[in-house]
């Protein structure tokens, strides 16, 4: 048996091991799945997390438009971006976002802040991989299912 060490050994791009990860988000809190996927996508939960490395995994998450939010979130939580012009707020609540063209822009915002900002953020955002339906073209990387409606009752509305 190997003696434990009292060195933190800190791996290199190099060596780093990226797995795939596949999450049907159908009736999943928005917080709660975007917590969890943040944490993948770093890389905490693996035993050789470093955090100056992108050691995260990628994730594939489908049926991203049927996500829920918690109490009056879905009408009163809203989004703002700026035109770059004077004046030029605009605001658009959750319910406008999941019923418009691209509704897995509500979970994608969500994971996005909950990773770094700067280049490691950004590098770590690439692995994040958003289906509106059931259907992905990931099959090939073989991604391991990852059930998040069973790790806590309150990941799942209604459950």
């Amino acid at each position: 048996m190997k003696a434990l060490s009292k060195q933190t050994r800190s791996i290199k791009p190099a060596e780093v091991e990226k797995n795939w990860h596949l999450i049907d988000a159908e009736g999943l809190v928005v917080g709660r799945l975007a917590s969890i996927v943040a944490n993948i996508l770093r890389g905490k939960h693996k035993p050789s997390y470093t955090p100056h490395v992108d050691c995260g995994d990628h994730v594939v998450i489908v049926n991203a438009d049927k996500v829920r939010f918690t109490g009056k979130k879905l009408g009163e939580k809203v989004y703002y971006k700026h035109t770059g012009y004077a004046g030029g707020i605009k605001a658009v609540t959750a319910d406008k976002v999941l019923g418009g063209r691209f509704p897995e822009r509500v979970l994608e915002k969500a994971v996005e802040r909950m990773v770094p900002r700067g280049p490691l953020g950004r590098q770590q955002m690439k692995a994040l991989h958003l289906y509106a339906g059931t259907d992905h073209p990931h099959t090939g990387q073989q991604p391991a299912p990852l059930d998040i409606a069973s790790m806590n009752r309150k990941n799942k509305v209604g459950a």
